[in-house]
C-alpha cells in the first residue's frame, strides 16, 4: 500500500497548533509502522523550505517528494495534492485536515475533521474565513472515501450536520508526548526562569492554546477575577500560555482591566513544548473553559502531568476527559470560579484529580492513533481492489 500523506499543514506559520502537531506526530509514527509492515509512506516538501516534515528523514518506508504546488495553497487544495498523488500511483491520499477538495481526486481520499467550528462556532471567527473553512469542510465531508474524527462528539457532529452515515466515520483519540508531558517534576532553575521571564509571582491558575473566542477565555479572566474579589487574601495570577490566534484583541484589553496587585493575567504566547510543560508543571489548577473543542490535546496534556484540572461540559471534553474532572457551565461565571476555587483549597479534590487524570490519560498514545488511522487507510484500499 502507498500511502499519499499530505503534509501541508506541517507549513512553520501553524507552530503551536494542534493541527501542526496531529500530522507531525503521525508521519513519524506512519514511518516506523511502514518500516515493520512494508508500507510505503510519501509526505511533500516544497521548494521554499516552509515545511517541518523535512525534519523527518526520509529513508526505508518513508520518502519526501519534492512538488513546487506545495507552496501554492489554493493550487495544492484544489488539485495539486490529487495530481501529485497519482503521479506516484498511491493507492489512497491521506489528508490530516479539511483544507482540501476530495472530489477532484481519482485516487480515494481519507481525511481527518477535527472539529465543526466553522459551522458550530461561525460567530466566533473572521466571516470570510468562515466561508471558506465551511466549503472546505463541506467537500471534506461529502467527497471523501473516509472520514477520520478525534471524538465520539466531533462525529456526531459531522453526521448531524452532514447527514453522513456513521459507518463512513471512525473514531480514533489523538496522543501525547509523553517524554514530555508527564508527572516528572520540572526542572526548578527553568521553571524559576520561565516565572521570572514572565513575570510570575504568585501561585497560578494555567491554560494553554491559541487564544480564540472559542476557548471562551474571557470568561475564565472574569472567573479569576470573582475568585480575587471574593477572597482578599487569595493572591493569584492568571497564564494564558499560547498564540494570538483571531478575534483576541477583547480577551487582551479584559485581561488588562481586571489584573489587580493580587492577580493579573499574563501572556506567554508560544513556547516549545519543553517550556511550556515547565509551566504547566509548576501551576496550581488547569483550566479548560472552551465552548467548543474536538479533542483537547491540551487538556490532556495538563492531565498527564498531575496537575489538578477542571473544565467545560461542552462537546468532547467529559468523553475525552474520561468524566473524571470537575466540570462547570461555560456559560456560568459563578459555577467557574466555585469549581476552580474547590480545586485550589480542597487537598482530597487536588489528589484525586492528580491521580484521576494522569490514569486517563495514559489511555492516549500517538501509536494508537496512527494504527487505527492505518486501518482505515487499508480498509479503503481493499474494498478498492474488489
Amino acid at each position: 500500500m502507498i500511502i499519499a500523506f499530505d503534509t501541508w499543514s506541517t507549513n512553520r506559520r501553524f507552530r503551536n497548533s494542534g493541527i501542526h502537531s496531529y500530522t507531525l506526530k503521525l508521519l513519524q509514527e506512519f514511518k516506523e509502522i511502514g518500516n515493520e509492515k512494508g508500507l510505503q509512506v510519501c509526505g511533500f516538501v516544497g521548494k521554499k523550505g516552509n515545511h517541518d516534515v523535512e525534519t523527518i528523514l526520509p529513508g526505508g518506508a518513508f520518502s519526501l517528494i519534492q512538488t513546487p504546488a506545495l507552496d501554492e495553497y489554493l493550487v495544492w487544495r484544489i488539485w495539486g495534492l490529487a495530481r501529485t498523488a497519482r503521479t506516484i500511483a498511491s493507492d489512497v491520499i491521506f489528508v490530516p485536515h479539511t483544507q482540501v477538495i476530495p472530489s477532484i481526486s481519482s485516487v480515494p481520499v481519507v481525511v481527518t475533521i477535527h472539529d465543526t467550528t466553522p459551522v458550530r462556532t461561525s460567530w466566533q471567527m473572521d466571516r470570510k474565513l468562515t466561508l471558506a473553512a465551511r466549503t472546505f469542510l463541506w467537500f471534506a465531508a461529502n467527497y471523501s472515501t473516509r472520514i477520520v474524527t478525534p471524538s465520539e462528539a466531533s462525529k456526531r457532529d459531522v453526521v448531524e450536520l452532514y447527514g453522513i452515515d456513521p459507518d463512513k466515520i471512525r473514531v480514533t483519540y489523538l496522543g501525547y508526548n509523553r517524554l514530555v508531558y508527564n508527572p516528572n517534576r520540572p526542572e526548578v532553575d527553568l521553571l524559576t526562569r520561565l516565572k521570572e521571564k514572565f513575570g510570575i509571582f504568585r501561585p497560578y491558575l494555567f491554560h494553554h492554546g491559541t487564544v480564540q473566542p472559542r476557548k471562551n477565555l474571557a470568561g475564565l479572566i472574569r472567573a479569576h477575577r470573582l475568585l480575587l474579589d471574593r477572597d482578599d487574601d487569595l493572591q493569584l495570577d492568571l497564564v494564558l500560555a499560547g498564540p494570538l490566534g483571531w478575534l483576541y484583541e477583547p480577551v487582551v484589553r479584559l485581561a488588562g482591566q481586571t489584573s489587580s496587585q493580587r492577580g493579573r493575567v499574563i501572556f506567554t504566547k508560544s513556547l516549545d513544548d519543553g517550556e511550556l510543560a515547565v509551566l504547566l508543571k509548576g501551576a496550581d489548577v488547569c483550566v479548560f473553559p472552551s465552548f467548543y473543542e474536538g479533542f483537547c490535546l491540551p487538556m490532556v496534556e495538563a492531565m498527564a502531568c498531575g496537575i489538578p484540572t477542571v473544565a467545560s461540559t461542552s462537546s468532547c471534553l467529559p468523553e475525552v476527559s474520561g468524566d473524571v474532572l470537575r466540570y462547570f457551565d461555560p456559560n456560568d461565571i459563578d459555577e467557574m470560579a466555585e469549581v476552580i476555587s474547590t480545586s485550589l483549597h480542597d487537598s482530597s479534590e487536588r489528589k484525586r484529580l492528580s491521580e484521576a487524570g494522569i490514569k486517563q490519560s495514559a489511555k492516549f498514545t500517538w501509536r494508537q492513533t496512527a494504527e487505527q488511522t492505518i486501518e482505515v487507510l487499508a480498509d479503503v484500499c481493499r474494498k478498492r481492489a474488489k
